[in-house]
């Protein structure tokens, strides 16, 4: 037996036919006008009186007073930017003068007298570990000519200092004893 199905679907209609009220279709097209003059109508009234929103505006400032060039929105960004790079590498550099005067209060120099070292320059680098944590030090040391110019560096450190501890390593110039040498610390890194 052969059924044959036939497919029926149910469609709702409006009352109108099938089509939207005429009366609802005209009050959602209204809406936006609606909306407008309401905004505009709420400015002041007749009599003085103004409403809280009676100072907004609802055209551009007039500018024919204005002199110059209004700041771009890039520029005022870009002023921004660099304030903050500027205040930024301000506090860089306090925190590295202030490491750096921590650093160097850790070591300091004093000379060996030439009768114990063969008639070489040699001083003795005090480094101090002052912080609160186990700390390695690097040392540069500039031996410098009567005329201030350097004509020897050599370094000189300790490692895995513990808090307050100390160490004691030479720093020995290479030079013949003339011209007299000052040795001066150049750099000091504590790490």
């Amino acid at each position: 037996m052969d059924t044959h199905r036939t497919r029926t679907t149910s469609r709702r209609r409006h009352p109108a036919g099938g089509r939207r009220p005429a009366l609802a279709t005209a009050a959602l097209a209204l809406v936006p006008v609606v909306g407008m003059t309401a905004l505009a109508a709420c400015g002041s009234d007749d009599d003085g009186d103004t409403s809280p929103s009676a100072n907004v505006r609802t055209s551009a400032p007039a500018t024919a007073s204005f002199t110059g060039t209004a700041p771009s929105a890039l520029e005022s960004l870009a002023a921004s930017a660099k304030a903050s790079v500027s205040a930024a590498a301000s506090s860089a550099s306090a925190r590295a003068s202030e490491f750096e005067a921590s650093v160097s209060a850790d070591v300091s120099l004093t000379g060996k007298p030439r009768a114990e070292t063969g008639g070489l320059l040699a001083v003795v680098v005090h480094i101090t570990n002052r912080s609160d944590d186990t700390a390695s030090y690097a040392v540069q040391v500039d031996f410098r000519d009567p005329d201030g110019k350097v004509v020897e560096t050599r370094y000189a450190g300790a490692e895995d200092l513990a808090p307050g501890e100390r160490a004691q390593p030479l720093a020995i110039s290479r030079k013949p004893p003339e011209p007299q040498l000052t040795a001066e610390i150049a750099k000091a890194q504590r790490y």
